[in-house]
């Protein structure tokens, strides 16, 4: 058994995700525990970082610790993440940071809700968007102009590439909540929560049979109106577009912000503060400091609000019941 007391947090998963939240937690100075699974994907982390996993899976590298910090953060697939969550918590972790979107479907994200409702312990989705250097500049526009007066994103997948990925079958199934919502958050992040929201879906796909194509709008808490549109057999790429009274902010790819002032037709690219976006993967620095250190508590989402945006906006977009 090892004796690691003067570990901060425990990291699980020696991918590269997990890699790239080392190289962030290194740059911060705090001390970590990585729990991995193969000796092929430990090689190849202990490579990238210098920090050897524990090998052989979640119970085993528990198993092999003397005292569990009580922070925690799961960077695995999608479809690990749940069970990940749910046994770190029947551990004693107390703070739980879960790559998005925390699991592989609703009733997943209800079951991780209630496990840390019964311990008191604090869960949060790692939806680091939020965090982006072009967020950040978004945000500031929109609170100069009063505001988000509408706004329109796009998901649209690329099908013939999905199709043929190592991704599981179920992971496919589920492709909206493990992926496009990446973009969905997003945008309500940024224009507000839908109070009201009209659905549609339509055609089907080998690997995603509940829908292809999905259209929407509604209207937010604060009254701005939005619509959504993908096409997942026809070509296009995420995008985000929020209207003020003065401006049309253009997020498209989601890294980057074109600024169009009212009255002209022009988007100029917007000068982004994004040095630590450029050393490491964009808005993870950001991100883990907002958890470690609870210095931008209203960007992170917690497990509560994902089961909510989950029920009320997620599951009406790809159709009641496929969720």
């Amino acid at each position: 058994m090892s004796d690691h007391l003067s570990s901060e947090l425990l990291l699980i998963g020696a991918g590269k995700m997990a890699a790239a939240y080392a190289r962030v937690f290194r740059a911060m100075n705090r001390s970590m525990l990585v729990i991995g699974r193969g000796p092929q994907s430990a090689v190849q982390f202990e490579r990238e970082t210098g920090i050897p996993p524990i090998t052989g899976g979640l119970e085993t590298g528990l198993s092999q610790i003397n005292r569990l910090p009580e922070t925690a953060v799961v960077a695995l697939p999608v479809e690990g993440l749940a069970e990940a969550a749910l046994c770190l918590l029947s551990r004693g972790v107390k703070r739980l940071l879960l790559e998005k979107p925390g699991a592989l479907n609703g009733g997943e994200l209800h079951s991780i809700r209630e496990a840390a409702k019964a311990v008191q312990a604090e869960v949060f989705i790692a939806y680091n968007r939020r965090f982006y250097a072009s967020t950040r500049k978004a945000i500031e526009l929109i609170e100069e102009d009063g505001g988000v007066s509408s706004f329109h994103f796009e998901f649209s997948e690329w099908s013939h590439l999905i199709a043929r990925s190592a991704q599981s079958p179920e992971v496919k199934k589920q492709w909206f909540l493990a992926n496009s919502t990446h973009v969905a958050d997003l945008a309500f992040f940024l224009g507000g929560p839908p109070r009201t929201m009209n659905c549609f879906i339509s055609g089907a796909l080998s690997w995603h049979p509940a829908a292809a194509a999905f259209s929407g709008a509604g209207s937010t808490d604060t009254g701005a109106l939005f619509s959504y549109h993908a096409n997942w057999i026809a070509p296009g790429r995420w995008g985000i577009e929020l209207m003020t009274r003065k401006r049309r902010l253009i997020m498209r790819p989601l890294e980057q912000l074109y600024v169009q002032q009212i009255g002209s037709t022009a988007a100029e690219q917007a000068e982004l503060e994004d040095e630590i976006d450029l050393l490491y993967k964009p808005g993870l620095y950001r991100l883990a400091a907002a958890f470690l250190d609870q210095c931008d508590p209203s960007s992170l989402i917690t497990i509560g609000q994902q089961c909510d945006w989950h029920d009320r906006f997620y599951a009406p977009m790809i159709g009641a019941g496929n969720l």
